[in-house]
């Protein structure tokens, strides 16, 4: 099972991605730059989509109790989800791909630094950043 697993990160850390995310030592910089309206908006919209999702249909399903109607959660519940979903699907796009492709670039990087020093220990990267 070790050897299994040492021989799916030494796989992955051969991926261009992961190599080149290890190489640029890439980082979270780009997130101390002032954010446009746009990135704020789709940021706003993300955090929106949260409160549209579970709590909505927690509250849905209260009111469905109280007024011992269950078809307020029956309908309301999955448009409601739905609903969100959009939403937090507007916020990615507001947002951009940019801050995400970033900060997956720094986790990748993260996690395969500290994978590759328990997979190949002989060869321990510099982690003192």
């Amino acid at each position: 099972m070790k050897q299994l697993c040492k021989k799916i990160i030494l796989y992955f850390a051969a991926t261009a991605f992961v190599r080149t995310a290890l190489a640029e030592k890439a980082d979270l910089s780009a997130f101390r730059e002032k954010p446009t309206p746009m990135v704020l908006a789709g940021v706003f919209a993300i955090g929106f989509s949260f409160l549209l999702g579970w709590p909505a249909i927690a509250a849905l399903g209260l009111l469905s109790l109280k007024l011992q109607t269950p078809w307020i959660v029956v309908i309301g519940g999955p448009l409601t989800y739905g609903l969100s979903h959009l939403v937090f699907l507007l916020g990615m796009y507001l947002s951009g791909a940019v801050y995400s492709l970033i900060f997956c670039r720094w986790l990748v990087r993260v996690i395969m630094e500290r994978c590759l020093v328990w997979a190949v220990p002989e060869r321990r990267p510099d982690l003192s950043r």
